[in-house]
Order: structure tokens, then sequence, then C-alpha cells
């Protein structure tokens, strides 16, 4: 086993402080199933772009998404020996960021379904490292069975997750459950717009920018799914809505990059 692989293994088994039903261990791991096909459609996906991901965020956003990245964890009130939860972590970036805000007496659990994509994050903590890095322990799961007891976080990031879980007020629940009282959960990701012209604008770029750039490495149809999901996602209000329902008393939600991007701030 490489010392890659190793780490996430090690991370997940470590980490699984409860486990509710529909999860099972095997030779010391903790693994985590999805429970649809959709669900297991969206897990394929984002394994196969996982090796040019980073990459392509950097063109596509012209660098913004580090912006938007800083003042997701910013808004998340992450502070110096905190334990904070980077859901849906991808590639690492908020998982990255979180680590610098806790510190080495502090604890980023990062959470992903995509084995692939956690293989990225833990090779970019190789060749990135920084001592509070050793902070991070990478966990293969699943947002909707979070394997974490009641009250455990002193915050929680999501960025570009929320939009592709299956059952998002599941999720939301459950980041409600492992938030300690008082403490925030800072998500980020497209927005879909009240706006015809931003919504216009937002799916002109997909179809005429994202698609065919994508299309250079093959993920055509990958990216062609960004257009459907920012379709079926929430708006703003929708999801301050649905945090209010899942237990938050203050929820807001911002929009970022012209209304191209949103940030939903919720507080327990």
């Amino acid at each position: 086993m490489s010392t890659i692989s190793a780490a996430i293994s090690i991370s997940a088994a470590a980490a699984v402080v409860s486990r509710p039903a529909g999860r099972r261990r095997h030779r010391g791991r903790a693994t985590f199933h999805c429970s649809t096909s959709a669900a297991g459609e969206r897990q394929a996906l984002f394994s196969r772009i996982a090796p040019v991901y980073d990459h392509l965020n950097d063109v596509l956003s012209l660098g913004q998404h580090r912006t938007w990245k800083r003042i997701c964890v910013s808004w998340s009130r992450a502070k110096m020996g905190d334990r904070v939860l980077d859901l849906c972590c991808g590639s690492g970036d908020l998982a990255f960021l979180l680590s610098q805000k806790v510190g080495l007496y502090g604890e980023v659990m990062a959470v992903d379904f995509s084995r692939q994509q956690l293989h990225t994050a833990a090779y970019r903590q190789e060749q990135r490292w920084k001592l509070c890095y050793k902070n991070i322990k990478w966990i293969e799961g699943d947002a909707l069975y979070l394997p974490f007891t009641d009250c455990y976080f002193d915050a929680v990031t999501v960025g570009y997750g929320l939009r592709n879980v299956v059952d998002k007020s599941r999720a939301m629940q459950e980041i409600f459950r492992v938030l300690k009282p008082g403490s925030r959960a800072s998500i980020l990701d497209f927005n879909k717009s009240s706006s015809l012209f931003t919504a216009s604008l937002q799916s002109w770029a997909i179809d005429n920018v994202v698609v065919p750039l994508a299309s250079g490495y093959g993920l055509t149809e990958e990216y062609k799914y960004l257009k459907s999901s920012i379709s079926q996602y929430l708006t703003g209000e929708e999801l301050e809505k649905l945090a209010k329902e899942a237990g938050f008393s203050v929820a807001k939600h911002y929009e970022l990059g012209g209304g191209l991007m949103g940030n939903l701030v919720a507080t327990r």
C-alpha cells in the first residue's frame, strides 16, 4: 500500500467516532456506501475528473475560485485549536486553508466520497508540505451518514459539494447534527440566480467556455453535467429555508462573483 493510500485508510478508521447504520468496516478501514444509483454515478464522475480538476478550476475561474474559497473559510469562523470538518473536500483546497486557520493544535477532518479525489488531495499535501498540514485527516465517506458523534465540530465548510448530494435535506441535517451549538457552517457553490441576466450569462459560459475547454481533456459529458446540476440546485432563499428546517437558528445566503457564486452561512 502506498503512503498516500495508507494515509486515507488510516484516517478513515481513526475518525469513525460513531457508525450509524449503512456503514461497514473492512480490514481496518471504514467504508461508506452510496445508497442510490444517482449517487454512484456522481461518485464515478468526480473520480474521472480528479486528475485535471484543480487545473480546470484555475483556468475556468481565472483563479477567482481561490478568493471565493478563502471567503468561505473565513465565514466559518474557524480559529486556532478548533476541530473542523471540510465536507465534500474534493482535492483539498478548503481543507488546506482550514488547516492554517486551526493550527497544529487543531484538527481538520476532510471527507469526500471519491477515493480518487482523496488521493489527489493527499498527494498535494505531500507536495505542498506545511507543518500544520499534519492536522488533516482524509476520510472516504458519505455526506448523508457522517461518522461523527453529535456536536463534534467547531465549524463545517462545504465547497461545491452540496449541489451534488442526492438528498440535500439529509445532508444539511447531518451538518447540523455534528456542529456544536453556536458554531457555523459555510457552504460555497454555484449560485442559482433569480436574475435572468446572471442565469443566462452562467448558461452561456458553461456551453461556450467550460464544456469546450473540458472537451480538450476528454471530459465533455462530465462537464455538461454542471449545467443540469445548477438548474436542479436551490436558490439562495431556498438554501436559507433548508438550513432553518434542519434546525439552524440563523441562515443567510450571500452572492459572490457578480452573482455567479453563492455562499450560505448558517449558525446552529
